[in-house]
């Protein structure tokens, strides 16, 4: 595994696939999923997801929250991508987000000239997606 900088490792309440499936979706990568049978663990269902990861352009991880454990909640965290990528690649994304989700605020230009907006997509994750005008010339 070849990670660089903290990565996002969410625990859902048994939506981990769906979760996994739909950012796959957007940005891509191969997608890697173990169950709970997989890993010979007794403390969900077997088909639960014990540990995904989508690696490619970003690094995803999720799980299916075990019995006894709180699954992903947040308000006041958004998870970056300014300048993740290109900025036809990061209007895409934040598109293809916004399916099935929430435009917190649009992608836009602001008043200093650089570009962001905020979406929450259709899993509950919000995002944080831009990139300076620079990166238009």
């Amino acid at each position: 595994m070849n990670v660089h900088g903290p990565s996002p490792y969410f625990q859902f309440a048994g939506t981990a696939r769906q979760a996994l499936e739909h950012w796959q979706r957007v940005f891509g990568g191969d997608l890697r999923i173990a169950t709970y049978a997989d890993f010979s663990r007794t403390d969900g269902p077997a088909d639960a997801v014990a540990h995904g990861q989508l690696a490619g352009d970003l690094q995803l991880f999720a799980a299916d929250a075990a019995d006894g454990e709180a699954p992903f909640a947040a308000s006041g965290l958004l998870f970056s991508l300014l300048g993740a990528a290109e900025p036809e690649v990061l209007r895409g994304w934040f598109d293809a987000l916004a399916e099935g989700g929430t435009v917190v605020d649009p992608l836009q230009e602001r008043p200093w000239g650089d570009w962001d907006g905020i979406v929450q997509d259709a899993v509950g994750v919000t995002w944080l997606i831009g990139f300076e005008a620079s990166a238009l010339a």
